[in-house]
């Protein structure tokens, strides 16, 4: 009798590593078909450049009002983002949840975007309508136009060109002061010549001698009246590279081989993500985005953006073609359980929430729980009949037919989701510098869950 249970017990083992090298197999069979491979680290930046970029990165003199940095929305101790819905920009106070909008501000139209892996060489577009796109080699297509200067390292230093010259974001609005109450010297330039704007900022940094010598540093070859802000901006890119760059998820374990990397559930939810959940279709390659745009029926709140405030209508801003009318690109999903609220507009504070507006994106557009904003955004929404159709107009076929998950299937992809998590991604206080040669205050934040794990000051 014993013999018989023992011989049981070991044909119910050998089953069962049956069933699991098969879905190792089934899994990396689609894997292969889709062309999925491990997150490759960057070729390594310059150190001097990246000790320039560090405090550049965090540095208010870059700001018209001198009150704000990029880490302001890019924060190490808010997972590289901000955790608020649509940013807060020139004239707020404080950090993430707890950040104040000043008296007479708007919101930023836009969720500020988490910043991981954008050194990795596939990306060629930036930001939520990709108004930065481009290479090295093929050239770079910017609201600047030819106004840009040459000399970059990659489509990630384009991008950070431009945040200075927003006045929401940094630049601040004609008639400002800053925090000494003297004239805000950007803000009197005109927005036709941003060239004039970085040349400014460039102007202030240099009569910083700390910066004189970082810079010589990162630039030894290249002389102080040559300087332009391509040169900052080039070395806020090497820091945002060297400090938000993760490529040992458990999910890139498990593309470098090892099939114990991540749990049954995670990988019964990759099947689910490669296969008949169809996530791939937007969510593709290496950095999990296909960087095109998509309209999937996002509720409309906030100020609006430029022409058509109140309104945001997406990539349809830059090419003016109809189909692109409330198209956003598709975001990347490293490290996605750590950077809600999701969607262009931090629509959803959950990212189960987000995962199933996808299965009915037309029905989650009319259900759209407002108890899920703070109230200063409530105010702002726009779900009227007429608009709700306009947005449905162009809604992409891919979520234009709804679908389903069970429950477990739900939990199955959160699991595979999570193992897109690198766990260095959780430590990024480490790279915010006690001070910054401008000697303004530099925001730090201790890394919190939520809000009521704040303490009054939002530190």
């Amino acid at each position: 009798m014993k013999t018989v249970s023992i011989l049981i017990a070991v044909v119910f083992v050998a089953l069962v590593s049956f069933n699991l090298a098969k879905l190792d197999d089934r899994l990396r069979n689609i894997l292969k078909q889709h062309k999925v491979e491990k997150l490759e680290q960057p070729a390594a930046v310059n150190p001097a450049k990246v000790a320039l970029g560090r405090v550049l990165f965090f540095d208010k003199i870059l700001s018209g009002n001198k009150d704000v940095s990029c880490a302001t929305c890019h924060h190490p101790g808010l997972r590289s983002g901000d955790s608020l819905a649509l940013s807060i920009g020139v004239g707020g106070t404080g950090l993430g949840l707890w950040r104040k909008m000043g008296e007479g501000r708007t919101r930023i139209p836009r969720n500020s975007p988490e910043i991981f892996n954008r050194g990795a060489s596939e990306w060629h577009t930036m930001f939520w309508d990709s108004r930065v796109s481009g290479t090295v080699a093929t050239g770079f297509k910017t609201p600047a136009d030819e106004k840009l200067p040459e000399g970059f390292d990659n489509v990630l230093a384009v991008q950070a060109m431009f945040p200075v010259t927003s006045r929401e974001e940094m630049r601040g609005e004609i008639g400002d002061k800053d925090i000494f109450n003297e004239q805000n010297e950007l803000a009197l330039i005109s927005d036709a010549v941003p060239q004039s704007v970085w040349q400014a900022i460039m102007e202030r940094l240099l009569a910083i001698p700390e910066y004189q010598e970082l810079f010589k540093a990162a630039y030894p070859d290249t002389p102080k009246e040559n300087l332009g802000f391509q040169h900052a901006a080039n070395a806020i890119a090497a820091f945002e590279i060297e400090a938000f760059t993760f490529t040992n998820s458990p999910w890139d374990r498990y593309l470098a081989g090892n099939n114990k990397s991540i749990s049954n559930a995670a990988k019964r939810g990759a099947l689910l993500f490669y296969g008949d959940a169809n996530c791939v279709a937007c969510h593709s390659g290496t950095l999990m985005t296909d960087q095109k745009h998509h309209n999937i029926g996002i509720p409309q709140f906030g100020p609006g953006k430029e022409n058509a405030i109140p309104f945001d209508i997406g990539r349809f801003a830059e090419t003016g073609d109809k189909q692109d009318r409330f198209a956003f690109r598709t975001p990347p999903l490293r490290n996605v359980t750590l950077t809600g609220p999701w969607m262009h507009n931090g629509a959803y504070y959950q990212l189960e929430d987000a995962i199933a507006h996808h299965l009915d994106a037309a029905k989650a557009l009319r259900q759209y729980d407002l108890g899920q904003l703070e109230p200063a955004l409530r105010e702002t929404y726009k779900g009227e009949e007429k608009t709700l159709e306009r947005i449905l107009e162009t809604l992409d076929p891919l979520v234009a037919t709804p679908g389903a998950l069970e429950e477990s299937e739900l939990q199955d992809l959160m699991a595979f989701l999570s193992t897109l998590t690198d766990p260095a991604a959780l430590q990024l206080n480490l790279h915010i510098p006690p001070k910054v040669p401008s000697g303004l205050p530099v925001e730090n934040m201790i890394d919190r869950k939520n809000k009521n794990d704040y303490n009054a000051d939002g530190k």
